[in-house]
C-alpha cells in the first residue's frame, strides 16, 4: 500500500490516490466523511471550519461501495476556493489584480522563508504556504479512514485523544478503567477538547480561551492507542524495517509535530531496567503475553501483541494575531510577520491526524505481511497466523 496527496490550501480540490488496498473491502463515503468531520471539529479551531464542511467523493477504485483492487482516488472540494479562484488560478498569467494577496513577510516557525529560499519563490511566499499548510492533512485523514476500515476487518482498533494543551493536562491514570478503545472513544469524543475527563476538558478550554484573548497560540501533546495488532509485524533485520521507526517518521511528518515517544517514552530514561521491561508470561489459551506495556507494544521494532501506544508533541501554530518580528523578502526591511487566517490551537485536530497516520502505517504493515489482493483471503491468512503465534 502506498499513497500520495495533492492540492493547495486555497486551491479548488484536495486529492489523494491510494494504491494497494485489497479488492472486496466495503467502504462508503460516509465512512470517510465521519473522520473528516472529526478533524474539523475541536475546541480552538478557526473560522475556516465554519466556512466549509469537508466531504469526500470517490473518483476511482470503488464500485457499488466495494473496492476493486485498483487505485482509489479520493477528492475533497475546497468551498473556500470560491473567494480565491483568481488568486489561485492555474491557467491565467500573473497580473497586478490576481497577485494582490502576496506574502512577503515570513512567519517565524513556518515553512515560509526556508521554502521560498529552497524553491526560489522570490516574489511571493504564498507559493510555499499554500502547500505547507496543514490543510493538506485533510487527505491524510481521508486515507487514514480507508486504513482504519481495513484494520477493523481484522479487529484492530485505533484511537487518538489529547494529553494536554499548554499547562492543562488529562490524567492518564484513568486509562486503566476502560476495557477497550470503544469505551475510551465514547468519552474523549464527547468533549470538544478530546480530553480524558470533564475536569481536563474545562481546564483545556480555559487555556485556549485565554490564549485566544491574548492573540497567541498554544501547543500540546496527543496520544494514539492501537489494539489487536498481530505479533511480529515490522522487523529487527534492517533498521528501515522497524515498524516503530516508520510510525515515528509518520508522526513527526505531520505539520507542527516536533517529537514522538512510545509507551513510557522519555520518562523511561529516568528509570531502571527492572521498572520498565515488560515481563513475559504464558497462558494455555492466549499463549505468550506481557504483564505490562511500558515499551508501547514494540520490541526490536516489531509488534508484541500488546497495545501500541504513541505520543506526539505539537508545537504552537506559527500564525499569531499579535505577529512576531520578521523581514520583508523584497525590501529586507524589518516588519511584523504576515497574518494568515488560523486557529488558536490545532491540538484537538492533531489527535485525529496522528490517529490516521498510525492507522496508515499499521495498514501498510499488515498488507506487507499478508495477501493484499483480496480482503477475505487477507483475513484468512491473518487468522491462520494468529493461531500459529498462539501455539508457539
Amino acid at each position: 500500500m502506498r499513497y500520495t496527496t495533492a492540492g493547495e490550501s486555497h486551491g479548488p480540490e484536495e486529492i489523494a490516490i491510494i494504491e494497494g488496498i485489497p479488492a472486496g473491502l466495503h467502504i462508503t463515503q460516509e465512512d470517510i466523511n465521519e473522520e473528516l468531520a472529526r478533524r474539523q471539529h475541536g475546541y480552538g479551531r478557526g473560522e475556516r471550519q465554519q466556512i466549509e464542511t469537508d466531504t469526500v467523493t470517490f473518483l476511482t477504485g470503488v464500485r457499488h461501495q466495494i473496492t476493486l483492487g485498483s487505485p482509489i482516488t479520493l477528492n475533497v472540494h475546497n468551498d473556500d476556493h470560491n473567494s480565491w479562484s483568481k488568486i489561485m488560478a492555474p491557467n491565467d498569467p500573473a497580473t497586478p489584480e490576481n497577485t494582490l494577496r502576496k506574502v512577503l513577510r515570513p512567519r517565524p516557525g513556518h515553512a515560509d522563508l526556508v521554502g521560498g529560499m529552497k524553491y526560489r519563490h522570490h516574489n511571493d511566499l504564498r507559493n510555499v504556504l499554500e502547500r505547507s499548510s496543514a490543510r493538506e492533512t485533510t487527505m491524510r485523514v481521508a486515507v487514514g479512514a480507508v486504513a482504519k476500515k481495513l484494520l477493523r476487518e481484522i479487529n484492530v482498533d485505533v484511537h487518538g485523544f489529547v494529553v494536554n494543551v499548554g499547562p492543562a493536562k488529562s490524567d492518564l491514570n484513568v486509562l486503566t478503567q476502560y476495557k477497550n478503545l470503544q469505551e475510551l472513544r465514547a468519552v474523549t469524543e464527547s468533549f470538544a477538547t478530546r480530553a480524558l475527563t470533564a475536569e481536563a476538558d474545562e481546564a483545556i478550554r480555559q487555556v485556549i480561551d485565554k490564549t485566544k484573548r491574548d492573540a497567541n497560540t498554544v501547543g500540546g501533546q496527543v496520544q494514539v492507542i492501537a489494539t489487536g495488532m498481530p505479533v511480529g509485524l515490522g522487523s529487527y533485520v534492517s533498521a528501515d524495517e522497524k515498524l516503530d521507526g516508520k510510525i515515528a517518521r509518520a508522526i513527526v511528518g505531520i505539520n507542527a509535530f516536533k517529537g514522538v515517544q512510545f509507551g513510557g517514552g522519555f520518562d523511561n530514561s529516568e528509570k531502571y531496567g527492572d521498572q520498565i521491561m515488560d515481563e513475559i508470561f504464558w497462558d494455555s489459551e492466549k499463549g505468550f503475553y506481557r504483564g505490562t506495556d511500558n515499551l508501547g507494544g514494540f520490541e526490536g521494532g516489531m509488534t508484541t501483541g500488546e497495545a501500541i501506544t504513541v505520543r506526539g508533541v505539537v508545537k504552537p501554530i506559527p500564525t499569531l494575531y499579535r505577529p512576531m518580528k520578521s523581514v520583508d523578502i523584497d525590501t529586507h526591511q524589518e516588519h511584523k510577520a504576515s497574518i494568515e487566517r488560523s486557529d488558536t490551537t490545532a491540538v484537538t485536530a492533531a489527535a485525529v491526524i496522528a490517529e490516521s497516520m498510525v492507522a496508515i502505517e499499521l495498514a501498510i504493515a499488515v498488507l506487507d505481511k499478508f495477501d493484499a489482493d483480496n480482503i477475505e483471503r487477507m483475513k484468512e491468512q491473518v487468522a491462520a497466523y494468529r493461531e500459529e503465534i498462539r501455539k508457539f
